[in-house]
């Protein structure tokens, strides 16, 4: 997939089906979009292509990242997308509708068919909805396909109901939305060594940037992705209370992999959440402490043998 971050024309020549929207989380609903577009494409002998769009840093208009930029890639990319356009939003979100049009899906896209949410806005001040966007492609020749929304237990699946799903410690609810496990890939960075040193369980630690959205502190039954391998791990997320009780604690993202030695350090390993286990509570002694993160990691290996069994 070729990645573009500034409005400039995509590699287009018979034109291209364009998925509209911000994909934050490239959620069941995004997926359906995308998707159609793909298809499309490969039906007409068109370009695959989606045109999304990159907040400023610290802006809170679409609520805490879900996804990183590099995940949010891949996923993209694993659809089928071949070109793909990120433009900064700054750099045409004073465009009215018609020049939103003229620039970004005539100049860059040499689009010829639209796919998009019936919720999708565009312009300044998002002053065109579907209808208007259905308006102005009509005299072009650009055909504009709505795709029906997604839908979860009887509700429109949004980026927003999975934040809030992620924060309320509802994995299950948010997976089933993203259809695909809740994933992160930060860097492994290093820790304070209690885990290695004290624990006898050496943690990797995958802390959380600012921007993005932190689920709900607790246990989680993961595996995580090293060497060419995916291992059953145990994470915990949240302040650590047993070993850390300071009132400006740092909250910390760690994984225990029971079978797995190396040094991964600097890496950016894929580490999928796939239950909820249990929430962060401080124990009497680091033994105690010690046998939960085990316990935890022999339920995770379990599961995934479970798992491979049902396929």
């Amino acid at each position: 997939m070729q990645i573009y971050q500034s409005l400039t024309p995509v590699r287009a020549p018979q034109g291209s089906a364009v998925a509209l929207g911000y994909f934050d989380g490239v959620h069941c609903g995004h997926r359906a979009v995308l998707g159609a577009a793909v298809d499309c494409a490969k039906a007409n002998g068109l370009t695959a292509a989606a045109f999304t769009f990159e907040l400023p840093a610290g802006s809170t208009l679409k609520g805490g990242r879900i996804l990183s930029l590099r995940q949010k890639h891949a996923r993209v990319a694993a659809m089928g997308i071949e070109e793909y356009q990120e433009a900064p939003f700054d750099e045409f979100r004073a465009l009215s509708p018609e020049d939103f049009v003229q620039t970004v899906l005539v100049e860059c896209f040499n689009a010829k068919e639209l796919f998009c949410g019936d919720n999708f806005t565009f312009g300044a001040r998002a002053a065109g909805n579907v209808e208007r966007l259905r308006e102005l492609c009509k005299p072009l020749g650009i055909g504009v396909h709505i795709v029906p929304m997604a839908q979860y237990q009887g509700q429109t699946v949004s980026s927003t109901r999975i934040r809030a799903a992620l924060e309320e410690g509802r994995l299950a609810d948010a997976n089933a939305m993203l259809g695909t496990p809740y994933a992160i890939d930060w860097p492994v960075v290093h820790g304070k060594g209690i885990g290695s040193g004290k624990l006898g369980t050496p943690t990797l630690n995958q802390n959380y940037p600012a921007a993005a959205l932190q689920p709900c502190a607790g246990v989680y039954l993961t595996r995580i992705f090293l060497n060419g391998t995916w291992w059953p791990a145990a994470t915990g997320i949240g302040k650590r209370p047993t070993v850390d009780q300071s009132a400006d604690a740092a909250v910390t993202c760690e994984t225990f992999v029971p079978d797995f030695t190396g040094n991964v350090y600097g890496q950016q390993p894929v580490l999928e959440f796939y239950k909820y286990f249990c929430p962060v509570r401080k124990f009497n002694s680091l033994i105690e402490l010690a046998a939960l993160i085990h316990h935890a990691a022999d339920e995770s290996k379990a599961y995934f043998v479970g798992a491979n069994a049902t396929k």
